[in-house]
């Protein structure tokens, strides 16, 4: 960040009395502008024991595959993100079950929230973000094209979950970047 967002004066790097960390403070009106994590909020479509994977037309990893997921936008609650995400990149009408997965990567600034969903009908398509869309069973899903981290570890999670017969609520804390 270069300028302030309210009066476009220059901000500079600095710990703000009462903060313990650095901050973009404006040099004009002392205006301090918080940085944090980003919200990734996406889906796992389910349709009979499969699910709707993505493939990426976009970097990052482009051409690889991943659940559909994206930023969340303000003014939208976590599950309507994940629904919106899901139209956006497959064209799929979901249904929003409970939150499955949460995943910080602070390597990025990121935390990965993934919610359970039902397909609610087999109408869905490649979105502008996606090359392909298309349902996997376990013994399918390509995971050496996984494109994310957290995608593949919410995968794991929910296929061991299924065959155990219950699901649970992950958590988990990617500290080391991939190599």
């Amino acid at each position: 960040m270069n300028f302030c967002s309210h009066c476009g004066a220059p901000v500079t790097l600095k710990v703000p009395a009462g903060d313990t960390l650095p901050r973009h403070v404006c040099t004009s009106c002392g205006r301090i502008h918080y940085l944090n994590p980003k919200m990734v909020i996406g889906a796992i479509p389910e349709w009979e024991g499969r699910v709707l994977l993505c493939r990426r037309a976009i970097e990052p990893r482009a051409g690889l595959w991943t659940l559909p997921a994206g930023f969340m936008e303000n003014a939208e609650t976590a599950a309507q993100a994940a629904a919106r995400e899901t139209l956006e990149e497959a064209c799929a009408r979901i249904e929003i079950g409970e939150m499955f997965s949460f995943i910080t990567v602070p390597h990025i600034n990121q935390v990965h929230i993934l919610y359970r969903a039902r397909l609610l009908d087999l109408d869905f398509a490649p979105g502008q973000e996606s090359l392909e869309v298309r349902l996997f069973d376990e013994a399918s899903i390509p995971w050496q094209e996984i494109a994310f981290r957290t995608i593949g570890l919410t995968l794991r999670h929910y296929f061991a979950d299924r065959k155990a017969g219950r699901y649970g609520f992950h958590t988990q804390d990617l500290v080391d970047p991939p190599r």
